[in-house]
């Protein structure tokens, strides 16, 4: 057996249904559908004490505790750590143990107040100067590390993009009761946040009485609030906030909107613009950030946020746009960012990372 230990930080399993932690619930997929006694590596797992057995005898386990944060050098020696995101509060002891860390985005810098912000800039720099390799989720991200960050000269940048999980055919789905099927439909989804710019598509709906846009995701926010104000103003009567979704609701979501609408001005990645190509559906996004470069040629970029201008948009690249043969492409697009080749480019990361000990 191997002496090699290479830990996984999967911390963020303390908050599962979030994006992190959907990422973080595929890993222990793909761990369990790997043969790990042919790996030149034990995998060490950091998790939630819940999480426990999640991969059997497969692995080992750490527990996350609150201590680990006070005392790092409470830690079981490891040869390498892989943080698979910037924000986790535990990082290694050793100075021996190589670090992997993997960023997704800086959205810190524009969300946050500026004492908040320099608090997380000094965290994740502090990460940075300590990492032996960094990846990034997307071309952007990186690009925001080389002009947001000090990174040290000679630390490897490498990108890795995301897997995403599509459900499989036959998968069981679920119309929302509030969901009105006598119009076509336009779909978002997305925690309703500022950054989202959920307003502009929600203002483009006076312009197209004939559609409905129904957008799902955590509606507790000011700046849900603030849509919901709109649209009683202006008595916009096609325009609806559905509240957080599960599973099988947001797979009929996808299958059955005519469009996909994305205006976000701030991703480090933009999963659910993946997740709608995944589903054969055209897709209308803001260029913003990651999305140009992850949406790539298969998505209508909004020209301007102009409501009368987003409309036109939507109603005459709309036909084009739901061909066979852009659905075929863009549909097989969606289907490279899979998991199992994100999870690979780890395991001959961490092999690397191994052999230059």
């Amino acid at each position: 057996m191997t002496n090699k230990r290479v830990l996984i930080d999967l911390s963020v399993l303390k908050h599962p249904y979030c994006g992190l932690g959907q990422i973080a619930l595929n890993y222990i997929r793909l761990i369990n559908a790997t043969d790990t006694a042919a790996l030149p590596f034990r995998i060490v797992l950091l998790v939630p004490k819940s999480f426990y057995g999640c991969c059997g005898d497969k692995v080992d386990y750490v527990p996350r505790k609150r201590i680990y944060h006070w005392f790092p050098f409470l830690y079981p020696k490891v040869d390498v750590w892989h943080a698979i995101h910037q924000l986790s509060p535990f990082m290694p002891y050793s100075a021996d143990t190589k670090y992997l860390l993997t960023i997704h985005d800086f959205n810190f810098m524009y969300e946050k107040t500026d004492k908040i912000k320099e608090k997380y800039r000094r965290r994740v720099q502090h990460k940075i100067e300590r990492a032996d390799y960094i990846t990034c989720i997307s071309h952007f991200t990186a690009t925001e590390l080389a002009t947001l960050m000090h990174k040290p000269a000679g630390t490897p940048v490498q990108v890795i993009y995301n897997g995403v999980e599509f459900a499989p055919e036959g998968a069981k789905e679920a119309k929302p009761s509030a969901v009105l099927t006598d119009k076509p439909f336009l779909f978002s989804i997305g925690e309703i946040k500022e950054k989202k710019n959920f307003l502009a598509i929600i203002r483009m709906m006076r312009q197209m009485p004939d559609y409905r846009l129904y957008i799902a995701g955590n509606d507790q926010t000011a700046y849900a609030d603030t849509c919901r104000r709109y649209i009683k103003k202006y008595g916009i009567n096609n325009a609806f906030l559905l509240g957080i979704v599960n599973n099988a609701e947001r797979q009929w979501l996808y299958n059955h909107c005519t469009a996909f609408l994305f205006p976000s001005l701030f991703e480090g990645f933009g999963l659910p613009v993946i997740e709608a190509m995944g589903h054969r559906k055209p897709v209308f996004s803001s260029s913003a950030t990651s999305l140009s470069e992850i949406g790539g040629n298969h998505v209508a970029f909004f020209e301007d946020f102009e409501p009368e201008h987003m409309a036109e948009q939507v109603m005459t690249q709309l036909p084009s746009l739901q061909t066979d043969t852009a659905l075929d492409e863009s549909e097989a697009y969606a289907r490279s960012f899979s998991y199992d080749k994100h999870f690979q480019s780890y395991i001959q990361l961490y092999k690397h990372l191994l052999d230059e000990q």
